[in-house]
């Protein structure tokens, strides 16, 4: 499931593509490492996956790198005050995102996965979890999400660590914001 959020066109988020699958009872999310400034590429191996809660949880962005690592922290506070329910943690971030006057001004989408979970979490109060096991972020995302979506329904002995790799190898090939420089963690 490919996210387009209700933000205005000021705030749309691109310039990279996260993708996180779950298939076969596992997950994975990747992200390319491309970093572009308007039409300039700036940095190709940026790491934007961070592991939260100690290893259950990793986190994948678009958008403002510092943005999101203010919104990473928030979340580890979260998932250190429910650390048996991280879709509370998600909804309290949301809600604290929506309601707290400088989170409110923060430009990135957050994807979360779990071994049985994967969550889009926004700063207008979305939390979004989708019902065939992709969703994905950024301006490649929705080849990404074409993509893993092909390969889940021809290819279902892939793994999904190997449908996030050669999703976002599509998306390499075809948005200019997306580069092949990428980081899969697997749960």
């Amino acid at each position: 499931m490919a996210f387009i959020s209700h933000l205005d066109e000021k705030k749309h988020i691109r310039s990279t593509t996260v993708i996180a699958v779950r298939h076969r009872g596992k997950s994975a999310i990747g992200a390319d490492g491309q970093v572009t400034l308007d039409d300039t590429v700036i940095k190709t191996s940026a790491d934007k996956l961070r592991e939260l809660g100690d290893g259950k949880v990793v986190v994948g962005f678009a958008g403002g790198a510092a943005d999101a690592l203010t919104l990473f922290d928030r979340f580890e506070d979260k998932l250190k005050a429910y650390p048996k329910d991280v879709r509370r943690a998600a909804v309290e971030l949301a809600k604290d995102w929506r309601l707290d006057r400088a989170l409110r001004r923060l430009e990135a989408l957050l994807v979360a996965a779990t071994k049985k979970n994967l969550f889009l979490i926004g700063g207008n109060g979305d939390i979004i979890e989708p019902d065939d096991g992709v969703l994905a972020v950024g301006s490649g995302a929705p080849y990404a999400t074409a993509a893993a979506r092909a390969l889940i329904r021809h290819c279902p002995k892939m793994s999904a660590g190997d449908i996030v790799s050669e999703s976002l190898k599509i998306a390499s090939e075809i948005c200019i914001y997306t580069n092949e420089q990428i980081r899969i963690i697997e749960l």
